[in-house]
């Protein structure tokens, strides 16, 4: 059993490179979970809507930080764990990093309060996560392709100063963190992308 996060700036590709990084594993005949945070329950799922939808300033940084951790410990308590115990392999497209990115970005303070969260309510780290580090120019370009296809949520919509920041704090925990997160450049062709973290995954599974 094995858990892997996908996380990143918008526009990396994650959902893709997670659905396709799934197909890969199951086509060796292993067990596999591909979810999404916020969701990946029932409950979740639920709660998913009502952070994503409507305006840009809909919740208070308190109140969204406490949804955000609400649908995390469903999703643990309802999909994650179960699977693992089973022995399945879990993959999540986002996981804990995104929370102490986009929840402590306007608000730093913030911080403190994610990682108490993450302590009283029992939220582990993935096995590993992969940070999908893409240039704010090419998300960007990413997501213009996208608009129209797909409608976008509240965190899309934050703008150009804001992406940088997010870009630059993912990458800062990933250089205080190297021994569960590895850095993916996403800025090259998805099958490129896809295989760099095949070849991760496979190292990490047959250790």
């Amino acid at each position: 059993m094995a858990f892997f996060a996908l996380v990143g700036p918008n526009g990396g590709g994650k959902s893709t490179i997670a659905r396709r990084l799934a197909e890969l594993l199951r086509a060796e005949a292993r067990d596999v979970v591909l979810t999404r945070e916020p969701g990946g329950s029932p409950g979740a799922e639920e709660i998913r809507r009502l952070i994503l939808e409507g305006d840009a300033d809909r919740w208070s940084p308190t109140t969204e930080t406490l949804l955000f951790m609400a649908a995390r410990r469903d999703h643990l308590e309802r999909t994650i764990w179960p699977s693992l115990a089973r022995g399945a392999i879990v993959i999540s497209d986002r996981y804990l990093d995104d929370t102490r990115v986009f929840q402590t970005i306007a608000n730093p303070e913030m911080a403190v309060m994610v990682e108490d969260l993450v302590h009283s309510c029992g939220i582990p780290e993935a096995d590993r996560t992969f940070l999908i580090d893409v240039p704010t120019s090419v998300s960007k370009s990413r997501l213009n392709l996208r608009a129209g296809v797909a409608e976008a949520d509240r965190f899309e919509i934050m703008g150009d100063d804001f992406d940088e920041k997010v870009r630059a704090r993912y990458l800062t925990i990933a250089a205080t963190n190297e021994h569960r997160v590895t850095v993916i450049d996403g800025a090259r062709p998805l099958e490129v992308v896809l295989a760099d973290i095949f070849m991760r995954v496979k190292k990490f599974l047959d250790r």
